[in-house]
């Protein structure tokens, strides 16, 4: 028995040291390595530089063009000539070769305003942009909170059976011992070691979940799924949220409603562009040019010019075959579209966020009653425990009493862990996640 419990102990000892010597993943080492690493947020914050770098006065077109060109014409013809005096002049393979080369400028200098209204347009996908990201980020950022406090209720269930394997190795030491003295049967033995068996394999299975779920936090922070680590030890859930400041956060930064508005406001700028087709559209051109050409036959047979030209040109639509009306009342249906698009997640989001405080308000009750048993159980196995060892009580009873208690210790974890979901997801409702 002596032997028995030195073992043992130094098993939990050499347990502790492995644990000790892993790692400590806190939380926010976690978002800061998921704000740097997954790859979900990488191609979010590619996509919000395109949007950036498509911000420029000569993406909406109120810049200039310069165009360099270069135009060589060549030929060899056969060539007969009839003058007017009769005479004929005749050349096989004559070479004829024409040149010409500059630079044109061509610079629309009015067109309704769609100018205006395209540079304004592509500031608002720029803020689309951002709020698309903001919005990948809190859901990422959800993700590593909930797979994080996941493995804390994991790692404080692998401690409970732990201790459920300690108290099963001591009641088959116990049986063992009283066996052999003859105060107990072969019976009391075997259901001892199969009770200690069924122990350790819901030990094993809680490592493989355990182990599993630590894959895949290491996936969501883009790391070696092997990296190993252990997590803090306790949840601490927020229970000071009030759903009246989670309302007014969410109507504020929630980055889905912000990107329906935002649509909205490009819905709008989207259809000054077409009411700008209804004025006339003026350009300025001017080019300078240098032309050669030869000619193997002919008055001429070389010459060359250059020099400088300039003009405007206007344009304005008539008649379009009624395209300008259908195309600003499509523009209108989408303004329409996206106003009600707004209306619809503002709804959505409050109900949302209703439904989910309550959920809230539930899981924080669960949790103090799941405390108070956890206490309870303990009490109760304590006592069992001891009069178990004086042999007062059946082993039936102490099992009941020891499952009990594991049972209340895993209840009680999980009913933290659902609190911390209901505290993260109405935080990721109301654009308020920590990052």
């Amino acid at each position: 028995m002596k032997l028995y419990k030195i073992q043992l102990l130094l098993l939990i000892c050499f347990s502790i040291f492995n644990s000790n010597a892993q790692e400590v993943l806190t939380l926010e080492d976690a978002v800061k390595i998921a704000l740097e690493n997954n790859y979900e947020i990488k191609i979010s914050k590619n996509d919000l530089r395109i949007d950036q770098s498509n911000v420029a006065y000569g993406n909406a077109g109120m810049l200039p063009k310069l165009t360099a060109n270069v135009v060589d014409n060549n030929n060899v013809q056969n060539t007969s000539q009839t003058r007017i005096d009769g005479t004929v002049n005749e050349l096989d393979n004559a070479k004829n070769n024409n040149l010409t080369y500059g630079v044109g400028l061509d610079w629309t200098i009015f067109d309704g305003f769609k100018m205006f209204a395209k540079l304004d347009q592509l500031k608002a996908l720029q803020k689309l942009g951002e709020a698309e990201l903001k919005l990948t980020i809190i859901t990422k950022i959800s993700d590593v909170n909930a797979t994080y406090y996941d493995l804390v209720q994991q790692q404080q269930q692998l401690a409970a059976l732990d201790s459920s394997i300690v108290i099963s190795n001591q009641r088959v030491a116990l049986a063992q011992n009283r066996y052999t003295i003859g105060k107990a049967s072969k019976l009391e033995v075997l259901n001892a070691q199969v009770d200690l068996n069924t122990d350790t394999t819901m030990l094993l299975r809680q490592k493989e979940l355990y182990a599993n779920t630590k894959t895949l936090l290491n996936q969501i922070l883009a790391r070696d799924p092997k990296t190993e680590f252990k997590v803090i030890e306790q949840i601490t859930v927020d229970d000071k949220l009030l759903l009246p400041e989670l309302q007014s956060l969410a109507e504020k930064q929630n980055p889905v409603l912000e990107a329906q508005i935002l649509n909205k406001k490009v819905a709008e700028l989207q259809l000054k562009q077409v009411k700008g087709d209804r004025y006339p559209v003026l350009r300025l051109n001017s080019a300078y040019n240098f032309s050669e050409s030869e000619s193997s036959l002919g008055f001429v047979t070389q010459s060359s010019a250059k020099g400088f030209n300039y003009g405007f040109t206007a344009t304005l639509n008539l008649f379009d075959g009624f395209a300008q009306n259908r195309n600003e009342k499509i523009a209108k249906i989408q303004i329409e579209n996206s106003t009600i698009a707004i209306e619809q997640q503002t709804q959505a989001l409050a109900t949302t966020l209703t439904t989910s405080y309550q959920t809230y308000l539930t899981n924080l009750e669960l949790s103090k009653l799941e405390e108070k048993n956890e206490a309870i159980a303990k009490q109760n196995l304590d006592i069992t425990l001891e009069k178990f060892r004086i042999g007062t009580i059946a082993t039936l009873e102490f099992r009941t009493a020891q499952l009990n208690y594991i049972n209340a210790k895993v209840r009680n974890s999980n009913a933290q862990f659902q609190a911390k979901l209901s505290e993260i997801a109405l935080k990721e409702l109301a654009g308020n996640l920590t990052f």
